[in-house]
């Protein structure tokens, strides 16, 4: 009972106010201070969507087999794109495009288009639960390595009983939080999100990093642990907000909701981006503490 205690409270411990304002002298090293969120990029945002439109594009051709039926309620011009890269056992009828199901593998679109892959299992640090490895390739410097999924609440939205012994709260600059948390009530709230923000035929976002086989092989970065005096920080978070131009099509894998139904706003993703290479069998490690001036 007291080994389970004390890990829940080690992975807590960071969002815990006191007690991080009694340990901030006791981590400068791994203390990340920022002015405000236009100096917080190490990559520009352009780079980050080029990144991530490249994988998911990847990932919708790769999974083109089994997405027939969407694929013929998308306007002709979005068809159109992919007509040149239809599998083989995709073909065009009268009625629009068949296909038969084939097998598909997110890891390998991603090592193939982005040159690594990751995956999540246990940590290198003692009583740390789960981490995220590299477990194939190098990470470059300055790469898109993972994203942080969940429901996205402005700062007005309640999240009171959500974040009650909630370790997957991310707060951003600007306030806005994002509970990556796959389990609880947490999960059903995504869900219902999910669902709601559907447009027709069209996915908005991705549900399946809820499961141990998430579609988008990034959607893991909620389960990167803390650095530490003896183990630095290898990537770093970065706040990117989805533009309206981005493909339709491509949302799917986005693995982000708003939890309210009324923002103006561009929807709000948190990417980690690697600070240096990153060799295949090294485990991933962020910063969890930040001041913002």
């Amino acid at each position: 009972m007291l080994q389970r205690f004390l890990s829940k409270w080690r992975s807590y411990r960071h969002r815990f106010v006191p007690w991080i304002a009694l340990n901030l002298n006791k981590n400068q090293r791994t203390l990340r201070s920022v002015m405000d969120d236009s100096l917080d990029k190490v990559i520009s945002d352009h780079v980050v969507q080029t990144s991530l439109i490249q994988l998911f594009h990847a990932l919708f051709v790769s999974d083109l087999s089994n997405q027939t039926e969407f694929l013929n309620l998308l306007p002709e011009n979005i068809q159109s794109k992919y007509q040149n890269v239809l599998p083989q056992s995709i073909t065009e009828t009268g009625n629009g495009i068949k296909g038969n199901r084939v097998d598909f593998n997110s890891g390998d679109a991603m090592f193939e288009t982005l040159g690594f892959s990751i995956n999540r299992t246990t940590s290198s640090l003692s009583l740390a639960g789960r981490g995220v490895f590299v477990t194939a390739g190098t990470v470059p410097k300055g790469a898109v390595v993972s994203m942080y999924p969940g429901s996205v609440y402005q700062q007005y939205n309640p999240i009171l009983f959500q974040s009650i012994c909630n370790p997957f709260i991310f707060r951003c600059i600007d306030g806005v939080l994002i509970d990556g948390n796959d389990k609880g009530i947490s999960k059903v709230i995504y869900r219902s999100c999910s669902r709601r923000d559907r447009l027709g035929p069209y996915k908005t976002s991705d549900v399946t990093w809820l499961t141990e086989s998430p579609l988008n092989p990034l959607a893991v970065g909620q389960y990167v642990n803390n650095c530490s005096n003896e183990k630095a920080a290898n990537v770093c978070y970065q706040e990117f907000d989805v533009p309206e131009a981005f493909p339709i099509e491509l949302l799917q894998y986005i693995p982000n909701a708003n939890y309210g139904h009324d923002v103006e706003r561009p929807l709000r993703c948190v990417v980690l981006v690697a600070l240096r290479d990153i060799e295949n069998g090294e485990e991933l490690f962020s910063n969890y503490y930040t001041i913002v001036h």
